[in-house]
């Protein structure tokens, strides 16, 4: 199969859209320590994915949408479901019990350049060259400027969270690679598909890991975890799943930096806190990053 080559740039409601996926991801964070205080990883998670799973299903009843009946089809909705959900977010919260969270956040916005590379010597379902991957390295440098150099300190120290942490992003790289098979299948039923699958395999989960009947959530983690569900992951996965049609997979996978902005002006504007100059410069590499990752690459000249 030849690589998929954008003849032009997307339009720029495509970039708004991918600015707004990266910004409600980027509020996951919050939602999500507010809700761990009383309420363990593995349940959240499978609360996070059954309120997405009913959410999208009601999308898809209003809509008059129907899943596919086909079993190859429920087989790679399952296949997305691990590589998006189910896998990457059990790692990473095991992970981040092991390492600081700002070296966490570097390695998990590495994803991008495992799509990169996934796509120049496996897949090459994308043209990929230099300039994306100048883009890619850009925006991990960014990343790390933003959380803080320091960060990097710790890197060698607990490799098995680290290495979690790391599968988590390769994981997130193959999501989104696998996720341009569902071109044929609408955004809504490809997400609540994976939906469905991640109920399944994480309900029982956390009926055995953590019996969830013996807690006692307080009202603003069940707020959280509410929030999460619906907006960081149902309403999320379905811009996820129209950008991976429109932008590409190295495109939605940039989105793992603007995250890192995101936190930075939340920061801002509701804490109060300031912009140094290596906070500066490093939202300006992932800007150029970004910027690099979706300009469109134009077809060789015939030889």
């Amino acid at each position: 199969m030849s690589p998929t080559t954008l003849a032009r740039p997307a339009p720029a409601f495509e970039y708004a859209l991918l600015g707004l996926l990266a910004a409600v991801w980027g509020a996951s964070y919050l939602l999500i320590r507010v809700a761990l205080a009383t309420i363990p990883p593995v349940t959240l998670i499978a609360i996070r994915v059954s309120v997405a799973a009913a959410f999208l299903l009601a999308v898809m009843w209003h809509q008059r949408a129907r899943f596919p009946a086909d079993r190859r089809t429920w087989r790679l909705l399952l296949v997305q479901s691990l590589y998006n959900s189910i896998l990457p977010w059990t790692l990473l919260a095991w992970g981040q019990q092991h390492v600081p969270s700002g070296l966490a956040g570097v390695l998990n916005s590495t994803s991008p350049l495992f799509v990169f590379f996934l796509t120049l010597l496996v897949t090459r379902h994308e043209a990929v060259g230099a300039w994306k991957f100048a883009g890619a390295v850009a925006g991990v440098a960014g990343v790390a400027l933003i959380v803080g150099l320091d960060a990097l300190h710790g890197l060698g120290e607990q490799l098995g969270g680290q290495a979690a942490i790391l599968l988590g992003a390769l994981l997130y790289a193959g999501a989104a690679i696998h996720g341009k098979r569902f071109a044929r299948l609408s955004p809504t039923v490809t997400a609540a598909g994976t939906m469905v699958w991640a109920v399944a395999c994480l309900i029982p989960l956390c009926l055995v890991v953590d019996r969830p009947w013996t807690l006692s959530p307080s009202a603003a983690s069940l707020a959280a975890a509410l929030a999460l569900g619906l907006v960081c992951t149902g309403a999320a996965l379905l811009l996820y799943f129209r950008l991976l049609r429109t932008l590409g997979s190295m495109g939605v996978a940039s989105q793992s930096y603007l995250r890192a902005g995101v936190s930075v002006l939340l920061g801002v504007f509701v804490l109060g806190e300031t912009i140094t100059p290596a906070i500066a410069f490093g939202l300006a590499a992932i800007v150029a990053g970004v910027a690099m990752i979706l300009a469109p690459v134009s077809p060789a000249a015939p030889r």
